[in-house]
């Protein structure tokens, strides 16, 4: 098969990947073999190709937001020819506390699609069988990739920021996740208020029907209920912090993130207000979204790459140069 393969032997901008042809996966117990329909780009295969993010194997095909029709190894829930979307977490341990405690998230031994095992950046994926989510046939399987990591970790964002219909919320930059994020927030009826830089991403906040849009250097009107943060920096959480009520919550939503500045305990952080990190995501949260965006008919703005093109596709999510999610297609 061919495959978009990353060494680690460069990471200059827009050449990290080589494409070549390599074996195709041998079927493991427990796992399905499908053949790659389509792959969102993510900004973590960003932090993992310009080395943000340590690199744990000597070859690796990233990739994890999956949508693929099974080819090999079919199941009860999952037979031949069944399309099914892989995301992020890849497998747990299921023995270790966290597991036990319905935290499966923060697994001691969790293993990553695109990272810790190879991913969709190619013609196959082996993935586990218990890590996959049956897709109905009508949804177009390009605009569902974006679902199957922007979506779900935007949803969890949501839920550890402690969200409440009808509050007041704030999106601290505006890419492929907060694009999703925004009509869930919408259908529960918040109000919500975008800080992001770039015209283009102001624009189609506006556009998506944000009670306010203003530019990283803004601040917004009224005292937030709850703010999540898409940019992975340490004064974007400071600025949301600062837009908080007493009692309100920032959730990070990065898996990497630059150093954060020292800020005025008294003037922003006391009177209960928090700050919490978004690790991973549950296989609850990916069937609830599903669920939710299938309701929604939430279809994310797309661009498309070939796998030829798969350096491409990380520049313009790099340089945010596309007006929706970056996706690679077979």
């Amino acid at each position: 098969m061919k495959a978009a393969i990353f060494d680690g032997s460069s990471i200059s901008p827009g050449n990290y990947l080589r494409i070549e042809d390599v074996p195709r996966p041998q079927l493991q117990p427990r796992h399905l073999l499908l053949r790659v329909i389509a792959c969102g780009v993510c900004r973590t295969d960003l932090h993992i190709v310009e080395g943000d993010l340590p690199q744990v194997r000597p070859r690796l095909i990233p990739g994890h937001q999956i949508v693929g029709e099974v080819v090999d190894g079919a199941t009860a829930d999952s037979p031949i020819g069944t399309r099914v979307g892989v995301s992020w977490m890849g497998g747990v341990d299921g023995d270790c506390w966290f597991c036990k405690h319905q935290m499966e998230n923060l697994c001691d031994h969790p293993i990553f699609t695109g990272y810790t095992i190879d991913g969709g950046y190619a013609e196959y994926a082996l993935v586990r069988a218990d890590f996959t989510y049956p897709l109905p046939q009508e949804l177009d399987p390009v605009h569902v990739a974006p679902l199957l990591c922007a979506g779900i970790i935007g949803f969890r964002s949501l839920r550890v920021a402690g969200v409440q219909p009808g509050e007041r919320v704030g999106l601290f930059g505006f890419g492929s996740s907060a694009t999703l994020a925004i009509r869930v927030l919408q259908s529960w009826k918040c109000e919500v208020y975008v800080v992001t830089r770039g015209e283009a991403h102001r624009k189609t906040a506006a556009t998506l029907g944000a009670t306010w849009v203003g530019g990283e250097d803004k601040k917004p009107p009224v005292e937030l209920d709850r703010a999540i943060t898409f940019a992975p920096s340490g004064k974007v959480v400071i600025d949301a912090l600062s837009s908080l009520r007493k009692g309100g919550v920032v959730a990070i939503n990065a898996i990497h993130l630059d150093q954060m500045q020292a800020f005025d305990y008294d003037k922003l952080l006391w009177g209960e207000r928090q700050i919490r990190s978004v690790a991973n995501m549950t296989r609850d949260d990916a069937r609830d979204f599903l669920k939710i965006a299938h309701e929604l008919k939430i279809q994310p703005r797309v661009s498309t790459f070939s796998l030829a093109d798969a350096n491409k596709a990380l520049m313009a999510v790099k340089d945010e140069t596309e007006s929706g999610s970056a996706v690679i297609v077979m």
